[in-house]
């Protein structure tokens, strides 16, 4: 694979490459030695990419892991309680779960177990990697990374998609680089309010 553009927000980019330059050198290793063809495996059955073998969301996914998981990249998971009361969750936001739970609990509410997961953390730097439809994008973007970045597990979000031209060989529907950038920049200058790299790849 190779990477065709990479858009900072919030200075993510520079600051991966002051502060952990082995970081950016690292993520670009992986993605350059991904082979994109060896993924080329699923045969279409859409009326308009009929017989077309297209490259497998799954087949990618695996091999990101693979190289990732190589590195020493690992899954983590941050914690915490909710519930329907809105000056609650603005109360207890910044609390460690348990302390969360005793508040909401103490309110009289009931306090509800709730966690985000995310693939790929390494040294304060959380990786997505983005096969999937817009939805699993936005919910990237906007939920996954700022819940690491406010419960100070990571300094940057990066996420990995598609291009166009890699997205239009593959099933329909698929989210793709240039779409959710201007779906990032259309939200204005700080919003998501979590420094953020995007990763346009390309075979």
């Amino acid at each position: 694979m190779r990477i065709v553009e990479v858009y900072s927000h919030l200075n993510g980019l520079e600051y991966i490459q002051v502060h952990l330059p082995h970081i950016w050198e690292e993520i670009q290793e992986i993605i350059v030695s991904i082979d994109a063809e060896a993924c080329r495996t699923k045969e279409s059955k859409e009326k308009t990419k009929q017989g077309q073998i297209l490259y497998s969301p799954v087949a990618l996914n695996e091999a990101f892991k693979e190289k990732l998981e190589a590195k020493g990249w690992k899954e983590s998971r941050t914690n915490y309680y909710v519930t329907a009361d809105p000056k609650l969750i603005r109360e207890t936001l910044s609390l460690e779960p348990e302390e969360q739970k005793k508040v909401i609990e103490a309110a009289g509410k009931e306090a509800l177990k709730s966690y985000n997961q995310t693939d790929f953390v390494k040294d304060r730097v959380a990786i997505e990697v983005q096969f999937g439809k817009y939805s699993f994008v936005a919910y990237d973007l906007f939920v996954k990374h700022m819940a690491f970045y406010v419960s100070d597990k990571i300094d940057v979000g990066v996420e990995i998609l598609p291009m166009k031209e890699l997205s239009k060989e593959m099933s329909s529907g698929i989210s793709y680089y240039e779409g959710e950038l201007y779906n990032v920049i259309r939200q204005g200058r700080g919003v998501p309010a979590v420094p953020l790299v995007l990763i346009g790849i390309a075979p």
